[in-house]
Formats: C-alpha cells, sequence, structure tokens
C-alpha cells in the first residue's frame, strides 16, 4: 500500500489540505487527561508526557484517553465534562475536529459502577460465539451513551504458556476458538457504533519462558499458523475497524517497527482499511526497551512507516520529537498524512465530524437488568466440571463448611481488566459501585435452611498457615467443605495473575495447595473450586487417594459467578463449560499446546512426560452423552467443503448440554502436523433421552498450513476425523481422502465451519 492510496471522502481531503503540520501530529496522538499516581499501564509513570493538557489540545487532540477508566468516577459528572470538553474542541480549535475517546473493555466496560463480565479464558470455556456476541453488543451499548467511540478489546492472542500472566484475557490455546469467539466480541461491539480493538498483534503471547515483554522465536510458520489466523478472522469475517501493535520482538524485529506484520500482512494481504493505534507508550519502547531507535523522533519515524497511525496514551513520540524530526527534513511528511487521512477516516465513520454534543446524558445503567442476565448465563456456561465422584450435585447438607482464601471475596471473581482490579485496588474504600455477590454469600442464599460456616483458612499468597487449624476445625465439623481457592488477580507484581504477574511454577500461590491437601485428609468431602486466571498443575487433586470429591473450574467468571457456581453446585445448572486450554501437568512441561506433532508429546525417546493432566476440550455434566455414527463425505476436492454429521444423544436423566467437537489429523504431509485439530464446535442442549445431529458444513481450508515455500496450501491426502469428550478422545470416528493438486488458500476461501443442528 502506497502512502497516497487509501480512499477517502472529499471531505477528510479538503481537511487534510487545511491542516498545518502542528494540526496533523494533535490528530495523530492521545492525551491521558487524568492520569495521576495510578500505575494502570506498564511504566506509565516513568513514560508519560508532562505537558499540560491545555497546551497539547491547543492544535485540536486525536484521542482522549480513559476518561472514565482511570479513577472511580461519577459516570454522569464525567459525561457532563467530555461533553463540554468536546464542545471547547470544536468551538476553540482552528479545525473544530472532536476527540475521539477510547477505553479498556476486555470484561466489560471499565468504568466505576459498570457491570462485570467474566473473563476472556471464561468466553473461551463457554464455546459460546452467540452468547459473547450478545455481551459485546450490551458493553457497546454503555460506551457509546457515554461518548466513548472505540473499546481496547478483543485480546486475540493465542495461548501458548499458562506462565504468561495475561493467560486470563486470552480466549484459548486453539486458533481457532479464539478467532470465532474474538469475532463474535468484534460484531457485537461494532453493531452498536464503537470500534472494537484488536489486541495484541502479534505474536505477544509467544513470549520467552511465559514472560511479559520478552522476546518470541517462533518461526514463520508458528506466526502465519497459530497466532495470525484469529486476527484474520476478525479482519475478513468481522470487519474490526482498529488494530493494536504487540510490545513483541519477533525474531529481533520489533512489531510495531516491522512493515511486514503492520502492512504488508495486515493491510496488503488481507485488506484492513481502518486504523493502528499503538500499545500504551510501544512507540517509545522503540528507544527505551528495544533500542532499535536513537531517539523518540527516530522511533516515531520507525512506527509510522510501519504502519502505526495514532500514539497511544500520549505523544511522547509522535508530538514534539516527531514535528522536530519532520522540520528537520528527515522525515517525509507524506508519512504523517497518511496516517492523518486513515485518522480523520475513522472520525467521519463514528459520525464525529458531525456531533454537535449537544445533551449529554443526566442518568445511565451501566449494569442493568440485561447486563447482570447476560453475565449470569455466560458464567454459568464457562464453569467446568473437572471430576466428581458424585458428590456433585449437593442434596441437602445441613452443614457446610466453606473454605479458602477466595470464598468470601468478590475481587477473586474479577479478572486484571475488570476496573475492580485494574483501578479501584488504588483506591481503597471506595465501594464497588455494583453487587458482586461472594460464593460464600452465594452457597448461603442457594441453601438457605443449611448452617454455613465461612472460614479463610490462608491468604492467596504468603506463607501463613495460622488459620489451618481453624479451617480443619470447620470442615471437620461440617457434612461438606466447598474450598475456594486460586488468583488474586493484579497488575505488575500486585496479585498472583495479570499483567506483569507471570510466574515459574504452575503449583497453586502460596500455602493454597498444602491448605487443600490438610481438609482433604479430614475425611470430609471436598469440593475443590478453582477461581483463576491461568490454569494450575492440580493433578494431585483429580485422581488418587489424596483427591478431592469434586473439582470445579472457574476462569473469573465476573459479578455473577458466585451465583452461578452456587447454581452448579446445587444442581438447579447442569456443568457445560470445556477447557479452553489444558490443564498442565506441570510448570516444566511448558510451553505446551494440544496443537503439537507427534514429537511434541510423550515418546520412548524422553523420560519427561508433557502429558496434560486434563485436556483441551475437557468438561463433565450431571447427565452422560453419547456421540455415535459420524460420517463424513468420502471424497472431496482440495479447496471445497465437506460435510460431517454425528448423531448426540442424552443417555442420562436430566438435561443437559454437550458441546460437540469435531477434531481431525492430517495424516501424512509436506510439514510435521498435530496429532489433533479443533475443525468445528457446537452447544447441543438436550433434555432426558432427546437426540440431535450436528451436521458440520466445513471448508478444507480449516486444514491448511504453510507449506515448505512459505503460503498456505491445502495438500491431497487423507484425513482422520472423530469427535468426543475431547481432543483426546475418539469417540466415533471417520475417514477421509482429499483429491486434487494442492490448492493455494486465498481471501476467497471460506474460513468459518457452518453448522446445523437436526433434531
Amino acid at each position: 500500500m502506497t502512502l497516497t492510496d487509501i480512499p477517502v471522502s472529499t471531505r477528510v481531503t479538503d481537511l487534510i489540505a487545511r491542516m498545518t503540520l502542528d494540526e496533523k501530529l494533535a490528530q495523530l496522538v492521545g492525551f491521558w487527561v487524568d492520569q495521576g499516581d495510578e500505575v494502570v499501564a506498564p511504566m506509565a509513570g516513568e513514560m508519560a508526557s508532562s505537558t499540560a493538557y491545555a497546551d497539547a489540545t491547543v492544535h485540536g487532540l486525536g484521542q482522549l484517553t480513559r476518561v472514565y477508566g482511570t479513577r472511580p468516577v461519577d459516570p454522569i459528572e464525567r459525561a457532563a465534562w467530555l461533553w463540554d470538553e468536546q464542545r471547547r474542541l470544536v468551538r476553540e480549535t482552528r479545525l473544530g475536529i472532536p476527540a475521539l475517546v477510547h477505553e479498556e473493555c476486555l470484561t466489560g466496560l471499565a468504568a466505576w459502577q459498570a457491570a462485570t463480565f467474566p473473563t476472556p479464558l471464561a468466553w473461551g470455556a463457554s464455546f459460546d460465539p452467540e452468547l459473547v456476541e450478545e455481551m459485546g453488543a450490551l458493553i457497546g451499548a454503555s460506551m457509546r451513551e457515554l461518548g466513548i467511540h472505540q473499546g481496547l478489546a478483543p485480546v486475540l492472542d493465542v495461548i501458548r504458556d499458562p506462565r504468561w500472566g495475561r493467560v486470563d484475557e486470552c480466549i484459548a490455546e486453539d486458533p481457532y476458538v479464539v478467532g470465532v469467539l474474538g469475532t463474535a466480541y468484534v460484531r457485537g461491539l461494532q453493531s452498536t457504533g464503537v470500534h472494537a480493538t484488536l489486541k495484541h498483534f502479534v505474536g505477544y503471547s509467544g513470549s520467552q519462558s511465559g514472560r511479559n515483554h520478552a522476546p518470541v522465536h517462533a518461526g514463520p510458520r508458528e506466526i502465519a499458523d497459530i497466532f495470525l489466523p484469529p486476527f484474520e478472522m476478525a479482519v475478513r469475517d468481522g470487519g474490526v475497524r482498529s488494530v493494536m501493535n504487540s510490545y513483541a520482538e519477533i525474531d529481533g524485529m520489533p512489531v510495531g517497527a516491522t512493515p511486514a506484520y503492520l502492512t504488508d500482512i495486515l493491510r496488503d494481504a488481507w485488506g484492513f482499511d481502518g486504523t493502528v493505534v499503538s500499545d500504551y507508550f510501544s512507540v517509545a519502547f522503540l528507544h527505551t526497551m528495544h533500542a532499535v531507535a536513537r531517539d523518540r523522533g527516530e522511533a516515531a519515524e520507525l512506527a509510522l512507516a510501519a504502519g502505526i497511525d495514532v500514539e497511544l496514551p500520549t505523544g511522547d513520540a509522535f508530538a514534539a520529537p516527531l514535528a522536530d524530526r519532520v522540520r528537520a527534513g528527515l522525515v517525509d511528511e507524506a508519512l504523517i498524512d497518511r496516517a492523518v487521512r486513515r485518522v480523520l477516516t475513522q472520525k467521519e465513520e463514528l459520525g464525529l465530524l458531525d456531533e454537535t454534543f449537544e445533551a449529554p446524558p443526566t442518568s445511565v445503567d451501566l449494569d442493568s437488568p440485561a447486563h447482570r442476565a447476560v453475565a449470569r448465563r455466560l458464567a454459568e456456561e464457562s464453569v467446568v466440571l473437572l471430576s466428581n465422584d458424585g458428590v456433585l450435585p449437593l442434596g441437602a447438607p445441613r452443614r457446610i463448611a466453606v473454605i479458602g482464601p477466595n470464598a468470601d471475596s468478590a475481587e477473586a471473581l474479577m479478572g486484571c481488566y475488570s476496573f475492580a482490579n485494574h483501578v479501584l485496588a488504588h483506591h481503597p474504600g471506595v465501594p464497588m459501585g455494583f453487587e458482586i455477590p461472594t460464593l460464600a454469600a452465594s452457597v448461603s442464599a442457594a441453601l438457605p435452611d443449611a448452617d454455613v460456616t465461612v472460614v479463610r483458612g490462608c491468604d492467596a499468597e504468603g506463607d501463613d498457615r495460622s488459620g489451618f487449624a481453624e479451617a480443619e476445625a470447620a470442615a471437620g465439623d461440617a457434612e461438606v467443605a466447598i474450598v475456594v481457592v486460586g488468583d488474586r488477580a493484579g497488575l505488575f507484581g500486585r496479585g498472583t495473575v495479570g499483567e506483569g504477574n507471570d510466574v515459574a511454577s504452575l503449583e497453586l500461590p502460596g500455602v493454597q495447595r498444602e491448605l487443600v491437601e490438610r481438609l482433604i485428609a479430614t475425611g470430609t468431602p471436598v469440593v475443590l473450586v478453582m477461581l483463576t486466571g491461568r490454569p494450575y498443575a492440580i493433578d494431585w487433586a483429580l485422581s488418587g487417594d489424596g483427591a478431592a470429591a469434586a473439582a470445579l473450574q472457574a476462569f473469573f467468571p465476573g459479578e455473577e459467578g458466585g451465583s452461578a457456581i452456587a447454581a452448579i453446585l446445587t444442581g438447579e445448572v447442569s456443568p457445560s463449560g470445556h477447557l479452553p486450554v489444558s490443564l498442565p501437568r506441570s510448570a516444566g512441561a511448558q510451553p505446551y499446546s494440544y496443537l503439537h506433532p507427534i514429537l511434541g508429546g510423550p515418546t520412548e525417546i524422553t523420560s519427561a512426560d508433557s502429558t496434560p493432566a486434563l485436556p483441551f476440550g475437557h468438561g463433565l455434566t450431571y447427565t452422560s452423552f453419547a456421540r455415535e455414527g459420524l460420517t463424513v463425505t468420502g471424497s472431496v476436492t482440495s479447496g471445497g467443503s465437506f460435510t460431517a454429521r454425528v448423531r448426540v444423544r442424552n443417555i442420562g436423566e436430566r438435561a443437559g448440554t454437550d458441546v460437540v467437537q469435531l477434531y481431525a489429523r492430517d495424516v501424512h504431509a509436506s510439514v510435521t502436523r498435530p496429532v489433533a485439530q479443533l475443525l468445528g464446535f457446537a452447544r447441543v442442549d438436550l433434555d432426558a433421552g432427546a437426540e440431535a445431529t450436528v451436521a458440520f458444513d466445513v471448508p478444507t481450508a480449516r486444514l491448511a498450513f504453510t507449506g515448505r515455500q512459505g503460503t498456505r496450501i491445502v495438500e491431497p491426502g487423507a484425513v482422520e476425523l472423530w469427535v468426543g469428550p475431547s481432543c483426546a478422545e475418539r469417540e466415533t470416528e471417520a475417514a477421509m481422502e482429499i483429491a486434487g493438486d494442492v490448492h493455494t488458500v486465498t481471501a476467497a476461501d471460506r474460513r468459518i465451519v457452518e453448522v446445523a443442528i437436526e433434531r
């Protein structure tokens, strides 16, 4: 894409022709009006510009950074300020261009009093794109009502190593699941007129040893076949309007300074015509952290040339340092013009160039019954029953002990990018702003006739065991002990998981494992509930003499998470979540993905076993399903599509939901291929004794890979297919042959598997 071939309207062309250099650069930066002592972005205190706001807006402004999401502000009062400020920009700057307002919205709008939904890892566990889209639309409506135009979500990084602290922001370890659910979120958010922003393009989650900001050593095939597909789906199928660059360096090349990613692939190959925004401070990082630029002016030039259009959250590089470089004749102003065209076109799309900002909202409900209903459904669908010896669902126990550091904690239900854990943690004493019952409170409400004792036992972190004796006594006196352990999300060392909270071990933090083991030793049936932002190595609790009676995995299930888990414990709701990431055996087995070739799994030539404790796709219910009679088109031409049908029967005694999973293996190929690959999935609700046939219409492009020549292809040959309760179990199998010549994948190839449920 050249510097001049971006289609723009006559209005935008006229505006640019009238602009001075200072006015152009003003449109390419954000300003963080409220930034204070709160550390809500990496290295914010060190990197933020000290330029006064009044000075920064003399020539206009591109974006306002986190107007609602930096500190707890009353939404209505803040909206009044924002409308006044937008009117000022329209009246008092020469060209009268309003600012675009962006906010975080990963688990809901990150603002005080706004609903908090389950974290993205829980979206993955639900395998429910329709519900994720519904959630996105609710979030977008709240944002639009408050004058917000762009949301910094979803995260489309594919999980490669659970030691990485940002796993709770990710959806799954399978690129297709990430792409389908992430695209659903994009569609929902953008249906309201708010632009979604894909994060973090590209390769960020492949960091060395699971360390945040560490180098990425992925080869071009892994980039093309694992990391890029979710972004391509969201661009081509979701029509996303904004993308954020990754902090990562890939093979020594920082993404923020690499046109091969931000221009050649994103724009030229995929046709993306929206805006690329920098991750916070990532332009300056080209100088300060990557050391590929001598100063911030050169960093700005590298970023612009690569394809970054807007510097967030402030103008550390795109403002004065870039202006100086242009005036010195070192940077072609055509680079600035290209980015300004994209920015003004985005503002025109959003209606900002015609907005008069007449009346701010005088009332707003950011946590309406509709928000809570979707939050409840998504929480229910995302809880994974890992094991169960029959203790669940609970009957009518008279004495229950609810024990553990997360038993009576609202914060433990929310992820790192929730407003509560991201911002309110810096404001002790400020109320949450919405209702979020803890699991202990929810169990008491669900079982009003039971005597419920709540004991902390230990903290999420640290080695204090002083509460063990009380916890053991409470468990010993109870008929059942619900032991609630896991994470506390936070930032940069504050907490056990979240941005900057990477770990070397996948054991439960602190002394939580010891607490659980001592409670199991009391002889009272223990129901282990995991409230976490990553999967932990808990194989010791799943089987054997010292195992818990049952184990539930909940990935930060949000404001209705406590109520949802209580409903599952009591049997009001049957669990239907499935693992979107393998449950690890140990930290030493990482990085691990179920999408491994033969030599990536256990073999006789190594004593190290990477087999996970539980496989991708695993999830139990309170009923039983039989998957039978998989049939598939006998032969299909490469580049075509085929239909696979499977019958699913509920052979248990109560209604339930099965997540039907269709897997494949390319038996022989010109490069090594995974031993299992998810092709498609479907949630199927069935009453006891009922059955349905699920038909998957699968494009052969789902079996595409990067061949020896560096292009994505579909090769002819034999393919094994199966359906089972996880990637590791072949309950019903079929075989097919892809015929014809090698097919080179193009933009015309369908990427999505279409599903029909025939009852």
